[in-house]
């Protein structure tokens, strides 16, 4: 995993390198697990997070480890997670079977910024 955060309000650019493990639950949901290195600055610090993506109705959707939603996993579609008083807009993009690339831009009132995630097979 390679992320790149481009903060537009601070002027600065944040990377995180890293892991991410996909795997399939026995209740079928699929654990989306990352770990990596942030460094911003001088800061250097570990980050992890863990999501769930789920079938629903027969379409997909991403959860936060506690259950709440997410967003609808639509690759290739544009997907808004309103987290007031911010908004995000993503788009998962498949490049091929071993790349997947997440972008995310979240404004609001103290918040401008690009997220920027290069998944490949290991």
């Amino acid at each position: 995993m390679a992320r790149t955060i481009d903060d537009r309000l601070k002027s600065e650019r944040s990377t995180v390198e890293g892991t991410t493990d996909l795997a399939l639950e026995a209740d079928g949901r699929v654990r989306w697990s990352e770990q990596g290195t942030l460094r911003t600055g001088e800061l250097v610090l570990p980050v992890s997070r863990v999501l769930f993506v789920e079938l629903r109705d027969g379409a997909w959707f991403v959860t936060f480890e506690d259950g709440r939603d997410f967003h609808p996993w639509a690759p290739g579609d544009e997907v808004v997670h309103p987290c007031a008083p911010d908004t995000y807009v993503g788009r998962v993009e498949v490049v091929d079977p071993d790349r997947w690339d997440v972008r995310w831009d979240v404004t609001g009132p103290a918040k401008d910024y690009t997220m920027t995630t290069v998944l490949t097979r290991a």
